[in-house]
C-alpha cells in the first residue's frame, strides 16, 4: 500500500515499471487497475484515470472519494465472485479553502448551469465536506477487511 498526498505519486513509483504520466500518476483503466499490472490499484491523486479520450479525472478530494467508493464496492464484488463495475467520475463542482474564514467554489447543476459560491457559509460547507470525506475514507479502510460479516 502506498499513500500519496498531493497531486503526484512518489518518485520511487518510477522504479516499479508501471505506465505513468509525467507527474508520476499511475495510469489506470476504468476499474482503477494499473494498465501495466492488473493486480495494482491506484486511486485519488496518484491515479491517472481517463474520463474520455481528451480529459482526465482531476486530482481533487471529490474524485478520490468517488474512486475509493468504487474500489471498495469492487473489492466486495470480487470477494463474492461478481464482476467489477467501471468507475464513472461525476463532476459535482469544487470548493477551495482560502483561509480559516473563507472559501470559494462552484457547484455543477448541469453541464450548462454553474453556481458560484464564496464566503463564510462556503467555508463551513467546505469543512463539512472535508470531514465527510475523511469519515468515509477512514470507515472504508477500517472495514475493508470485514466482508459479509467475516474477517478476511
Amino acid at each position: 500500500m502506498v499513500w500519496a498526498a498531493g497531486v503526484r505519486a512518489p518518485d520511487f513509483v518510477k522504479e516499479w515499471g508501471l505506465e505513468l504520466q509525467k507527474n508520476n500518476q499511475v495510469i489506470v483503466n476504468e476499474y482503477l487497475q494499473s494498465v501495466s499490472d492488473k493486480s495494482i490499484y491506484a486511486i485519488g491523486d496518484c491515479a491517472g484515470c481517463r474520463i474520455d479520450d481528451e480529459r482526465w479525472v482531476p486530482p481533487r478530494t471529490e474524485s478520490a472519494h468517488q474512486m475509493a467508493e468504487c474500489l471498495y464496492q469492487n473489492i466486495v464484488r470480487e470477494y463474492r465472485g461478481k464482476p467489477a463495475n467501471a468507475c464513472k467520475y461525476k463532476d459535482r463542482g469544487s470548493l477551495v479553502s482560502l483561509s480559516r474564514f473563507s472559501a470559494v467554489g462552484n457547484l455543477m447543476q448541469s453541464k450548462s448551469l454553474l453556481m458560484s459560491l464564496q464566503g463564510t457559509l462556503t467555508r463551513w460547507a467546505y469543512a463539512s465536506l472535508y470531514r465527510m470525506h475523511q469519515r468515509c475514507l477512514t470507515w472504508r479502510v477500517e472495514n475493508v477487511a470485514v466482508i459479509d460479516g467475516r474477517q478476511t
